[in-house]
Parts: structure tokens; C-alpha cells; sequence
């Protein structure tokens, strides 16, 4: 019994170690079989190599011509040169002396297979026959003017194919998040069919999906801001949307239903842009708290001074005909602090200059109390209200019968430019200045330019190409019969900000009655939109000469692409639009030049809470 046990035992270790060691021996034999089979391959190949080498006349190519016998060369590479990139698209083949390998022939016999050229090397030599060698001769005496055509790559340049636009960059950086986009539309447009039909299990598996895929895609606008889930959240969506498609096969409500969601989303647009458009008209014409509080300051110590210290200094000078003068209406104090701190500063001789600003009666003493405490230096300042002209302010009735839906438009304070030659009937010429300008340069030159006749002088804006561009039929209806009969739809306009007017030229004129006939009109008829800009080009119509466009620069309230250089070269700066440089809505790389004149430091504008 115990050596039954022990043959079995031993048996058992037999087969344990024939299993082990079996496959061993099995592999050993088959690599060093197909290391003989290789050195055979390779053998095959270098005899036929030596062939090729040792007898070269015997071997003319007709697929390819010979090179000298250099080896394999590789091909000829290119980098980029002067920035252009190219592509080289070489010949196929790898190149054997010169000559591709791909369509290599022997005389007339094309080399057989690997595993009969030994046993046919004998039969190949006695074939090639040196018949050929003038043939042979012929293509060597062509053969380097062809192997430089025939090795010459094939270049495409970026700028022929290989350069990536911009538009498509960002496709290519955004591929998937439009997808998720794409995905969401059609999800929306099968659930609406789901719902109608009752399948539930669909209507809860496409909403399932819809917040998957919005939540992964949150803000995300590049691929690269993508979750790691997005790919699978993706692939789960499109297998919905293939179910749903399954579900509903027709195209034709399916095209119907996303023109429909098309038609509603450009609704929403034109909505959200009214809306935004209100908003920021709002924005533009409100009041900033800090400016309400300082002009209720104002207001308060004013009233708290005696009238003897109420009153300007210098006012012998206000109706002086050898002085500078200049007009600025406005109904905001740091604006009109702005326009005259920034005129005196910056002029040569500002012991000549007379600044007038016009204000209402609400603002009158706030701007009065101002300047009685930051009088402009050596220049003298007169502060005047609309209720000193008691026949102007008649027509603040009229102009409230105007449709517009921005009242500053409709402010008395804004049309009292068209009564100048009333306002100052000892005056002969003034420069008027909006509010929303910043003066850089000394203006005292205006007064030498040739009016040659005319009554207004402006920059004009009928440079096309510009921000400022405007043509008269932007803003005058030309389809009524007084307008088209009396105006040029063609005509250079030109803008307010800076101008230049000749009172006796005016009043020689008699433009304040156009004006008048032209307001009476608009209120019969609709004839312009805007405000008081097409008022200006139908009252001054060929009474305005152009000045030098560097006397003033537009569009810093709306124009973002304004650059320094031409900041810094304009004489005036304007910041026409709705985003003005005292709202927080304004432009703020163009703050800087506007708060250059305001004094920060000024305990009322501190317990106002006014700063840059």
C-alpha cells in the first residue's frame, strides 16, 4: 500500500514538471527556427543586393531612373521659412539609390516573391542580357536633370490651405459645448411632442437628460471648461434623442416645431434688446446719488448766504466785446465745473475769458454756490437761469408737445442753444460747449478762424468709416414733401459740443424764427427723432463752415475702440452717447480724462461719497 502511494506521488511530480518545463523547450525551439527563417529571408535579400551592386550595368530601371549608390537617403525635409508653413507631400515609396522600390523591375522580368528568388537567382542572372546598354547610356545621360523633377516635394502653403481662421479656431475649441447646445434644442422639440402624445417615460427621460446636460455645461463656452462628465452626459443624451427619434419619425413636424422655437427666441431677443435699450436710457438721464446729495449741499449753504455774498466778482466783464466768451448749459454741477476747470486751465491768456452757464432755477443755486467757492481763477464766471429769459420759458409748453422718449430731449434747458442771439444781445460771437466735453487745448485761436459769412462752425461727421458717421436721413424723415423739397438728404452734416457762432451773422438771418417754424412742424408731423442734433441741421442748412476735425473728437460715451493717440490730438474731447463719465455706466479707460478736473479732495465730495 505505501509504495502504491508513492508511485502515485511520484507520477504527480513527473506531470507537474513536464508541464513546467515543456513549453520552455517548445519556445526556445521555435525562436531559433524563425531566427533561421529570417537569416534565410534576409539572406535572400542581400544576394540579390549584391547582384544589384556588383554588376549595375546589367540592371537599366524602367519604372525609375538610378541615382549614384548612396544608400537609402531620406527624404528631403523642410521647416518653416519666413513664417510660412509648409506641407511636403513626397513621393510614395522608399527611394533605393535614387530609385523607388515600389515598381523596381530587372529588364523585363519583374522580381519574384521572398521565398522563390533563391531558387531562381541563378535563372535571373543568365536572363539579364547587357542588350540594353545603349538604352541604358541614353537615360544616364538624362538621368540628373530627372532625378531633381523627380524628388522635388510637393509644397502647400498655410496661406494656400493650411491656415486656420480665427472662426475656425474657436469651432475647433467649442465643438463640444455647440453640440450640448444643439443636443438641448432637439431634446426640447421631441419633449414638446412627448407631452402632446402622453409618453411619460419619454417626457421624464428627455427632462432627465435636458438637466444633465445643462448643468454640465453651466457657463462653460470653450471644450476645455467642460467637466470630465460631459463626454459621457453627451453620449447618454444622443441615445435619447435616437429613441425619440425612433418615436417621432417625421421631419416635417420636427422642421415645423424648430421654427417655431426659432421664431420665439428671436422674440425674446427683440425683447430683451427693448428692454436693455430702456434700461440704459434710464441709466443715462438719472441722477447719481452722490450728485443729488452734493447739489442739496450746495443748495443748502447758498441759501444760507447773505445777498452781498451772493453776487460774482468781475462782472463789468460779462458783456465785454475784446473778451473770450463761452456758453455752457447744464443742470449738473460737476459737469459744468468740469467744462469751465478744464477751458481755464488750459487757455493762455485766461484773464480774458468769460464763461456763461445756464442753468434751471432747481440747479441754479446748487452751480452758484459752487463757484463761489472754486471761482475759475482769473477768468470770470456768469451764472444765469432760465426764468431771467421769461419770454424764452414760454415755449417749454410747445416743446413738451414733442414725442421722444428721453425727456432731456425735451428740456427747455437743451433748445435754449437756438435763442443765443437773444440770451446775449450784446454779444456778436461765443463759442458754445456742451456739458459732456473736456477742453485739452487753448481755444482762443477759434475767434481768429474765417467764418466767411456763416453763422455756425463745427466738426463735421459725414466721414464715412467712423463712429461719429452720420447722414441727414438718419435722422429727418425725408419722405415728407417740406422736408425732401427744401433739404438734400446728401449734405454734410456735422455736430454740437463744440461750436462756433456768429450772433450778428444770426440775427442777420433770422435762423431763431426757422427754428421756430421747423418745431411747429415736427409737433404737425413727425420730421426727425433725436433731440436737437436734426433741429441744428435743418436751422443752420447751409450756414454752417467745417472746422479742423482735430478741434473736437466724438464717441467717448459710446465708442469703446477710441484710441490715446487721438485722444491726445483732439482739442476737445466729447462724450456724446448715454454712457457719461459721471455714471457708473460710463467708459472707464476714459474716466481718467474727465476726473483729471475734478477735485476729489473736496470735503463736500467726500461726505457726498464722490471718488474716481
Amino acid at each position: 500500500m505505501k509504495w502504491c502511494v508513492r508511485w502515485q506521488r511520484i507520477f504527480i511530480l513527473f506531470l507537474l514538471s513536464l508541464s513546467v518545463f515543456a513549453p520552455i523547450v517548445f519556445v526556445a525551439n521555435l525562436k531559433s527556427i524563425s531566427s533561421e527563417a529570417g537569416r534565410n529571408q534576409f539572406g535572400d535579400l542581400e544576394d540579390l543586393l549584391n547582384i544589384i551592386q556588383n554588376r549595375p550595368e546589367l540592371l537599366p530601371l524602367h519604372a525609375v531612373r538610378q541615382e549614384s549608390r548612396e544608400g537609402v537617403k531620406e527624404p528631403r525635409q523642410e521647416v518653416h521659412r519666413e513664417h510660412n508653413y509648409t506641407v511636403i507631400n513626397y513621393q510614395q515609396g522608399i527611394q533605393v539609390g535614387g530609385s523607388s522600390v515600389e515598381d523596381l523591375r530587372i529588364g523585363d522580368h519583374e522580381i519574384k516573391s521572398e521565398s522563390r528568388r533563391r531558387a531562381n537567382e541563378h535563372s535571373i542572372r543568365e536572363e539579364i542580357k547587357p542588350t540594353e546598354k545603349k538604352r541604358d547610356n541614353k537615360d544616364q545621360s538624362h538621368r540628373k536633370p530627372a532625378q531633381r523633377d523627380h524628388v522635388q516635394p510637393l509644397r502647400l502653403t498655410t496661406s494656400a490651405r493650411g491656415r486656420v481662421s480665427r472662426s475656425e479656431a474657436r469651432r475647433m475649441t467649442d465643438g463640444r459645448v455647440t453640440q450640448i447646445k444643439d443636443q438641448v434644442i432637439r431634446a426640447r422639440a421631441y419633449l414638446s411632442f412627448a407631452i402632446a402624445s402622453s409618453n411619460t417615460h419619454l417626457v421624464k427621460e428627455l427632462r432627465l437628460r435636458i438637466k444633465e446636460v445643462q448643468r454640465t455645461l453651466g457657463e462653460a463656452r470653450r471644450d476645455s471648461e467642460l467637466s470630465r462628465s460631459a463626454l459621457q452626459k453627451v453620449k447618454a443624451m444622443e441615445s435619447t434623442l435616437s429613441k425619440a427619434s425612433r418615436v417621432y419619425p417625421d421631419c416635417s413636424s420636427m422642421v415645423n416645431k424648430l421654427q417655431s422655437m426659432m421664431h420665439n427666441a428671436e422674440d425674446q431677443v427683440q425683447s430683451q434688446k427693448t428692454h436693455m435699450t430702456f434700461l440704459s436710457e434710464l441709466a443715462g438721464r438719472t441722477t447719481p446719488k452722490g450728485l443729488h446729495c452734493l447739489s442739496m449741499r450746495l443748495t443748502a449753504e447758498y441759501f444760507a448766504l447773505q445777498p452781498e455774498q451772493q453776487i460774482f466778482p468781475n462782472q463789468q466783464n460779462i458783456y465785454n466785446q475784446n473778451l473770450f466768451h463761452y456758453v455752457v448749459f447744464s443742470d449738473n454741477v460737476l459737469a459744468a465745473a468740469v467744462v469751465v476747470n478744464s477751458t481755464v486751465s488750459n487757455a493762455l491768456e485766461p484773464q480774458k475769458i468769460v464763461f456763461h452757464v445756464v442753468t434751471d432755477s432747481l440747479n441754479f443755486p446748487a452751480i452758484s454756490m459752487w463757484f463761489l467757492l472754486n471761482p475759475p481763477g482769473k477768468a470770470t464766471i456768469h451764472i444765469s437761469s432760465v426764468t431771467d429769459f421769461l419770454r424764452l420759458s414760454l415755449y417749454e409748453s410747445l416743446l413738451q408737445k414733442q414725442s421722444s422718449s428721453d425727456p432731456r430731449y425735451l428740456s427747455l434747458l437743451n433748445h435754449l442753444r437756438f435763442h443765443l442771439p437773444e440770451i446775449f444781445p450784446q454779444l456778436d460771437k461765443i463759442v458754445f460747449l456742451d456739458h459732456d466735453v473736456v477742453v485739452q487745448r487753448d481755444l482762443s485761436s477759434l475767434w481768429d478762424v474765417d467764418m466767411k459769412g456763416k453763422v455756425n462752425g463745427a466738426v463735421e461727421t459725414c466721414k464715412q468709416g467712423s463712429s461719429s458717421y452720420r447722414t441727414m436721413d438718419m435722422l429727418i424723415n425725408f419722405s415728407d414733401p417740406l422736408i425732401a423739397s427744401e433739404f438734400d438728404s446728401n449734405t454734410c452734416t456735422w455736430a454740437f459740443g463744440l461750436n462756433l457762432f456768429d450772433l450778428g451773422q444770426w440775427r442777420r438771418h433770422d435762423l431763431t424764427s426757422s427754428y421756430r417754424r421747423f418745431l411747429l412742424k415736427g409737433n404737425e408731423t413727425p420730421l426727425w427723432r433725436g433731440g436737437t442734433l436734426p433741429l441744428g441741421w435743418v436751422t443752420f442748412y447751409n450756414r454752417t463752415i467745417a472746422l479742423d476735425p482735430r478741434w473736437q473728437l466724438l464717441g467717448l460715451g459710446f465708442d469703446p475702440q477710441v484710441t490715446p493717440n487721438q485722444i491726445e490730438q483732439a482739442a476737445v474731447i466729447h462724450y456724446d452717447g448715454i454712457m457719461k463719465p459721471w455714471l457708473d455706466i460710463g467708459i472707464n479707460k476714459y474716466k481718467g480724462y474727465w476726473n483729471k478736473y475734478v477735485n476729489f479732495d473736496h470735503p463736500y465730495l467726500q461726505q457726498c461719497n464722490l471718488h474716481e
